[in-house]
């Protein structure tokens, strides 16, 4: 059997998900298995980097599989993209060490919310990026931000389906950039609870809108309080890089 690592692209607004589900094949991860399925006439399993929730998107996500050896690299890329959807991609499948693991391996994730910032909606980006009319304040959002930098216990800032062995993550940075009537919020770290991202990038937002003091993000941290922190939809979420 041959390891292989699989680079993928995908547009989530119509799906359940990155993680295959039992009542439903509506997942990124499903549809893939079904495609390598039918390939190789067995069963097969992928192992993702990160289970984004549904409606999340990915620039790049990273999952590994294992083959037989019978097609080659180019043969297996052209074959998935040839059957999957056309809102699922995948940019490349390389050979790697039967040991690689998409998951275990991986030391950095970045994710970008990204913030549609005009009084007016746009229709083009209605399910990929989050409507707010009125302007923010981006030099209170970066100072917010700051509060999130280093390491800290940020389970206020995950969901109780959380089933982490730990809630404590390392914020490597967070980049608020302006581009072209959009605010992308940049989070790099090295692993991320269940709905973190959005939960951080929701409090910004209300800080931002001057609903909340910035100073409140430490005290929100140290609470350990779910309830406390704000909540952004899923469609402005993509997965944008996995580092291992």
């Amino acid at each position: 059997m041959n390891n292989y690592k699989l680079t993928i692209q995908y547009d989530g607004a119509r799906y359940k998900g990155w993680q295959r589900l039992g009542d439903t094949d509506n997942t990124i991860q499903g549809k893939i298995e079904n495609v390598l399925s039918e390939m190789t006439g067995k069963t097969i399993e992928i192992i993702g980097s990160s289970r984004t929730d549904a409606g999340v998107h990915a620039l790049e996500q990273v999952a590994n599989v294992k083959l037989a050896g019978e097609m080659t690299e180019s043969e297996i890329h052209q074959y998935l993209n040839r059957y999957l959807p056309q809102d699922i991609s995948v940019t490349a499948v390389t050979a790697v060490h039967e040991r690689f693991h998409a998951r275990f391996n991986a030391k950095e994730k970045t994710y970008v919310y990204k913030i549609w910032n005009e009084s007016y909606p746009n229709p083009f980006m209605r399910k990929h990026s989050l409507h707010v009319a009125e302007k923010l304040d981006l030099a209170k959002v970066r100072e917010a931000a700051s509060y999130f930098v280093g390491e800290h216990d940020f389970t206020a800032f995950s969901n109780a389906k959380s089933k982490k062995k730990t809630t404590v993550r390392h914020i490597d940075t967070i980049q608020i950039e302006e581009d072209a009537g959009f605010v992308n919020i940049r989070v790099r770290g090295n692993g991320f609870l269940y709905n973190m991202v959005r939960k951080m990038v929701g409090t910004l937002i209300q800080v931002g809108l001057g609903e909340r003091k910035l100073e409140e993000i430490q005290s929100i941290l140290e609470s350990k309080d779910r309830s406390l922190a704000g909540f952004a939809d899923a469609h402005g979420l993509y997965l944008e890089k996995i580092g291992f």
